[in-house]
């Protein structure tokens, strides 16, 4: 635990907060390009309670950011974080449905989707870059990963309901 301490603050008072912006904004926009292609690709194989639930379950494990004092947001930003989440949650349970097909149900395509996830792409590049100048760098990416995990919890719950409304039709 000691060498990761050791590690979290070479990384926050060595490197210059703009390199750690950038670098994260980059993997952000590699990660978000990854979610579409992968949900693409999903969306050919039959959809399961297991393939809902996993991703928000292994996203939790982000949490353990918190135990670094680096990562912690103070409460009005939590409660700020936790309420956009669930807002473009709401989107996102909104145009994610299912499809029956030979008594499996998979993932119906849309296009809304793909304008979904650039729109939220572009909010949360355009926050992050008003934000930093501000906020530093650390409970930036707490509050970030708050808003991330807000969003996809509800979103997957919701997934999970529709699933079995459809798979009980």
């Amino acid at each position: 635990m000691l060498k990761l301490r050791e590690l979290v603050d070479f990384i926050f008072t060595e490197i210059p907060s703009v390199y750690l912006i950038v670098g994260s904004t980059l993997l952000f926009l590699f990660m978000g390009t990854l979610a579409f292609f992968v949900r693409a690709k999903a969306a050919k194989k039959p959809i399961s309670p297991k393939r809902i639930i996993l991703p928000p379950l292994f996203m939790s494990t982000g949490a353990l950011m918190f135990l670094f004092e680096e990562f912690w947001v103070p409460l009005p930003q939590v409660i700020e974080s936790i309420c956009v989440g669930l807002l473009f949650s709401l989107i996102l349970i909104k145009t994610t449905n299912f499809e029956k097909k030979d008594d499996k149900l998979y993932l119906k395509k849309s296009r809304a989707f793909l304008f979904i996830l650039l729109g939220l792409l572009v909010i949360r590049l355009v926050a992050k870059l008003i934000l930093s100048s501000s906020i530093n760098v650390g409970e930036l990416g707490g509050m970030f990963w708050t808003l991330a995990f807000a969003m996809i919890l509800p979103w997957r719950i919701g997934m999970l309901v529709k699933y079995y409304q459809l798979k009980n039709s």
